[in-house]
């Protein structure tokens, strides 16, 4: 394409996932349907957010209280249908039309090639993006880009604002108040705690959207599962300091009037119930103190099971505030469910795996935990075959520990039963989208990067749409023992003379070694050994696609027919139980509520997944014949004896990279170009890198490139 303009290319009609050629007119209409869902998602969210915004000021909060009086009394829900439409039902919403657009948008998917042959042009003019741009490289955020520190100032912004206009409005109603000063002073930390509790009641209305593997939400906005689960972890500490301050300033004014232990075991029927509350935040103060770095790095298991506990602090926590107030936050806690139920719904016999270079799944052996699930980066290509998918396991913690042993003392008549969730990934893999690309990565972090290089060249011998060309790959160990697995890649044997099309460079460090061993090939040979084919169950057993590359129309009737059929079941409930035997219990009618949203799912969503296996399973099976050669490709690839790296690999003992020496050598080398950069290993390794590329793109020159972060590790 070099010489010639993107726009004497007509649109290539037949997309390379084999979709059906279109006519210019039906592509037309499409990329137009498709951009009117756009912009339906971008004014029911903007309008949403300005609702949320706004509500909390004094005025408006009385016109919406009075106008939602006003519209409860007409309607079958009341006011708890009210809240549920205007502050839980745009997440529904957009959670539809998100749906609308993904099928749009893969009907209209234009041709791979055409679309990276776009990016090639525009890349001869490189651009500042801010998400890629990391603009906090140290602290308790880690790396954070210039798109996620506008978004954390704006929502900080949002919550000093509510904590402002709220504490206006307590000490408007203290002035009506004349109580002596200890009563005065009990009652002006409960109003204020219940403030507090009311912003608490905001960051919850986000918490569980991030951790919806499978999230429309997630994949309409192109965000990484591994990525959404840093605004989980900043959301969760945001919500439970917010509700720690509202139950201490309750347990202070509760001791001022001397009626703590009676206050705290108190369970009234029409206001909030305040043990369940103390119940809520028990078990939201445990998940929090269990998930902070220190443990959760060092007691991942204690850690795993106690964060079990959101349910109990979901069900406690809507007997303690009722259903109406719970309805405000229940949308994104019903796409949660959804999720979950899908997930749960999984296992199929064999599937069709389809994920790109990026993706991770998560692994449950069942001899170790039933319960335990643990993230690994899948270290294949999807171009290695389509039954065939491996991942690099390194015994880090007691988990992987565990497996290790079991798999070096396991005889040759005992199996071990794995099941696999996933695979999941971002639907456009950024890896394809540069042709310069600089792959940081620490020990075992070099598992996504395995993947990426066998991507690349399976396209590049195949001539599929590929746009990297200059690939600097720089691997940080601390022993040499590591170094066999960057054999697992035989380069030469996926593309002959690969060299001539790529430039590639591998630079390894072996930080504590000074030299290498005497012996490389035996410590070679043992290490690889520990990994070698092992008497493991068939894992496509329970591995399934419904989540993650789904079928987005089996995806949407699951979504749509679940939340019709809670809306139904809350009415049918409402009309002939509620009122008829005058229940007015918030707590009782609150608990009502949360069942009905796992009770529609089940019921109404729960048909949608049959059949969707069921579908699945035909396809499979069609297609199933026709792929028995990559099965015997993928044997055959594990019984492969070990390889040699490429040439251009230089190894350095007893010393760390100087990535100011690396990026500066890059910046002169490829010149005024996008380079994509990705790491993947701990958070000193990321800050490091970031830090050299925030420097670099801040004082950049005009003949120098401009570098765009990307961080791929994954940490729960």
């Amino acid at each position: 394409m070099d010489g010639e303009s993107v726009d004497h290319y007509e649109p290539l009609l037949l997309s390379t996932r084999g979709y059906v050629r279109k006519t210019p007119n039906e592509h037309l209409f499409l990329s137009c349907a498709k951009w009117s869902v756009k912009f339906a998602i971008w004014f029911v969210f903007i309008a949403w957010v300005a609702l949320i915004f706004l509500y909390p000021s004094q005025f408006f909060n009385s016109a919406f209280d009075s106008w939602s009086r006003s519209t409860s009394s007409a309607t079958v829900f009341g006011i708890t249908g009210v809240k549920f439409m205007v502050f839980s039902g745009p997440v529904v919403v957009i959670a539809f039309l998100s749906i609308a657009y993904l099928i749009i948008a893969r009907e209209d998917d234009d041709d791979q090639e055409l679309h990276l042959k776009k990016i090639k042009a525009a890349s001869k003019h490189p651009s500042f993006r801010l998400w890629t741009f990391p603009v906090l490289v140290d602290g308790p955020f880690g790396v954070v880009s210039a798109t996620e520190f506008i978004g954390i100032i704006l929502f900080l912004l949002f919550v000093i604002w509510s904590l402002y206009s709220y504490t206006l409005e307590v000490l408007s109603d203290m002035s009506q108040y004349e109580y002596p000063f200890i009563h005065k002073s009990s009652l002006f930390l409960e109003l204020l705690g219940r403030r507090f509790g009311s912003t608490g009641l905001y960051c919850l209305a986000f918490l569980f959207l991030p951790v919806a593997r499978g999230s429309v939400l997630l994949r309409i906005i192109d965000i990484h599962f591994e990525h959404a689960t840093r605004y989980h972890v900043w959301l969760g500490n945001l919500t439970m300091l917010l509700f720690t301050i509202h139950g201490l300033f309750f347990v202070i004014a509760w001791t001022i009037e001397g009626n703590l232990l009676q206050e705290i075991l108190e369970w009234q029927v029409s206001d909030a119930a305040n043990l369940p509350g103390v119940i809520a935040l028990l078990a939201g103060l445990s998940m929090w103190l269990t998930s902070l770095y220190p443990v959760r790095k060092q007691k991942f298991e204690l850690f795993f099971y106690t964060h079990q506990l959101y349910v109990v602090f979901l069900v406690f926590f809507v007997l303690h505030v009722g259903d109406a107030v719970f309805s405000a936050v229940a949308g994104g806690i019903l796409l949660f469910i959804l999720d979950r139920f899908l997930r749960f719904c999984q296992s199929r016999r064999i599937v069709d795996l389809r994920y790109n270079a990026l993706s991770f799944i998560f692994l449950q052996v069942r001899e170790l935990s039933w319960l335990q699930w643990h993230p690994f980066s899948v270290s294949s290509s999807p171009q290695d075959g389509q039954y065939h998918l491996s991942i690099l396991i390194k015994g880090l913690g007691e988990w992987t520990t565990k497996l290790k042993e079991n798999l070096l003392n396991t005889s040759s008549e005992t199996k071990i039963t794995a099941s696999v969730e996933g695979p999941y990934g971002n639907d456009s893999p950024y890896h394809l989208m540069y042709e310069n690309l600089i792959l940081v990565a620490g020990g075992i972090g070099i598992s996504p990067f395995l993947a990426i290089l066998s991507d690349i060249l399976h396209r590049v011998r195949e001539g599929k749409p590929c746009l990297p060309r200059n690939i600097l790959l720089v691997w940080v160990v601390k022993k040499s023992n590591e170094l066999p697995l960057l054999y697992t890649v035989d380069m030469e044997s996926i593309c002959p003379f690969f060299s001539d099309k790529l430039n590639l460079k591998i630079d390894i460090y072996v930080t504590r070694e000074s030299e290498p061993p005497l012996e490389v090939g035996n410590v070679h040979n043992k290490t690889m050994d520990s990994s070698a084919p092992s008497p493991m169950s068939d894992a496509r057993s329970s591995m399934s696609v419904l989540v993650g590359a789904g079928n987005n129309i089996f995806s949407g009737l699951y979504l749509i027919l679940s939340t019709f059929g809670f809306v139904l079941i809350i009415g049918l409930l409402d009309i002939f139980y509620i009122k008829p035997f005058g229940i007015s219990s918030r707590w009782y009618t609150g608990l009502l509520f949360l069942i009905c949203m796992p009770a529609s799912v089940f019921i109404f969503g729960g048909p949608v997944v049959g059949i969707w296996h069921l579908w699945g399973r035909n396809e499979t099976c069609r297609e199933e014949c026709e792929d028995d050669r990559h099965n015997e490709a993928a044997a055959q690839k594990g019984q492969s004896s070990h390889t040699n790296p490429p040439s251009s690999t230089n190894t350095y003992y007893g010393s760390r990279p100087d990535f100011e020496e690396i990026f500066g050598y890059s910046s002169e080398k490829w010149g005024c170009v996008n380079v994509g950069v990705i790491v993947c290993g701990p958070p000193s390794l990321q800050s490091s890198v970031a830090k050299e590329i925030r420097s670099l793109n801040v004082r950049r020159q005009r003949h120098h490139p401009i570098f765009h972060f990307n961080s791929h590790s994954f940490d729960l």
